[in-house]
């Protein structure tokens, strides 16, 4: 314990803050569409969700490895850039949830790191062969393959129960989302909760309190899990609108194939150690069950903002990491409270603006697009 320094801990802290982040963007990734089809009342799926998030933070570890000794240097890095690109990925995931975009956590993370890495140690300090194999190329990937899986699922969904009375092919569908949003929920557990692990165990190898190449101690597995459990069962519920209701009009068979296929792509990268976008992933699914349904309408305009977002996510964390990184390593404990002090007042305006229009749970099947403009009707709750 004697390793773990005023400033390890504001790491450890801050690392958590995230991973709470991470589980409220993402809620939407496995309940959006079993809320949008009504097979789920919203805070069922939410606390579904958030129960299996943390039962799947216990069941791998070999993504938190990729991030704790493969896309950086874990010898040149220190607490205070760890710290630096963590506040990068707060602040995106902050911004994109109030515009209800389902961007990526994860390169968020991805790209706060590499920025304030490379800020801090130089570039030697980032492995970008690790970042193009574990990262860009399943971020290019990831969703072509869930997509064309979920087009097919659905096609052929339909064709099956063509004959079928809809009343029951409906009930059955709903059913089957249950289980498997519930899949979807324990596979981003195990994919986006080993993210914050693995930054928690390099800001401890950095700090000398564990040895290089370590794996993410009990403790750590543990409360990662439970930061991202409770960040999901508070619901983003800007995101879950615009997933569930924003890019195509699901039915309870769509939704199935959607999260089924996800479930696979998910499942089989957190075995094979690539840290993978679990929003980007849910995202290629919902499309291609939209287009798998005949006569479906697939709003691209809402696609092309997502995908935009998804550009810039990477790039846009790197830049505030890298700032903030450069303000820490020259302005030492005072640069760190400048740079915390900073990203608390830009976090509470962000939430004070989605106050203004408000979406929860009583109104997340609503179908028109999330705005941070406008004041919220009387009596309506907070924002999630």
């Amino acid at each position: 314990m004697d390793h773990i320094t005023f400033l390890v801990a504001v790491v450890i802290v801050t690392a958590l803050a995230f991973d709470f982040t991470n589980g409220f963007h993402d809620t939407a990734n496995a309940m959006a569409t079993s809320i949008a089809t009504g097979a789920l009342r919203p805070r069922t799926a939410v606390l579904i969700s958030g129960v299996l998030n943390v039962v799947g933070a216990f069941l791998s570890t070999e993504v938190a490895k990729t991030i704790s000794g493969g896309i950086v240097d874990d010898t040149l890095v220190t607490p205070g850039m760890i710290f630096a690109g963590l506040v990068g990925a707060i602040l995106w995931n902050l911004a994109t949830w109030l515009l209800g975009l389902p961007s990526s956590s994860s390169h968020a993370l991805f790209g706060g790191l590499i920025g304030a890495v490379w800020v801090g140690a130089g570039e030697h300090g980032v492995h970008f062969d690790k970042v193009v194999e574990k990262v860009l190329l399943p971020a290019v990937a990831s969703p072509l393959i869930a997509g064309v899986a979920a087009l097919i699922a659905t096609y052929l969904a339909y064709r099956i129960t063509a004959r079928a009375r809809q009343k029951t092919v409906t009930k059955g569908f709903r059913i089957g989302q249950i289980a498997s949003a519930s899949l979807v929920s324990l596979a981003h557990g195990t994919n986006d909760a080993q993210k914050t692990m693995g930054v928690i165990t390099l800001t401890l190898i950095s700090a000398g309190a564990l040895g290089h190449d370590a794996g993410p101690p009990l403790w750590v597995i543990a409360s990662a899990g439970l930061a991202i459990g409770l960040g999901t069962y508070l619901g983003g519920w800007r995101i879950i609108r615009t997933m569930g209701k924003g890019l195509t009009d699901i039915q309870s068979p769509q939704g199935f194939a959607a999260e089924a296929a996800s479930t696979t792509v998910i499942l089989t990268s957190a075995h094979l150690g690539f840290a993978l976008s679990t929003t980007q992933v849910c995202s290629g699914g919902i499309l291609g069950a939209g287009l798998g349904r005949r006569l479906a309408e697939v709003r691209w305009g809402t696609a092309g903002r997502m995908v935009v977002a998804w550009l810039v996510t990477l790039p846009a964390a790197a830049l505030v990491g890298g700032l903030s990184a450069s303000v820490v390593t020259h302005g030492g404990n005072f640069g760190i409270v400048v740079i915390a002090l900073l990203a608390l007042a830009v976090a509470t305006f962000i939430v004070v603006m989605s106050r203004r229009n408000p979406v929860h749970a009583s109104n997340v099947n609503e179908t028109h697009e999330v705005s941070v403009r406008g004041t919220a009707p009387a009596g309506v709750g907070t924002a999630a």
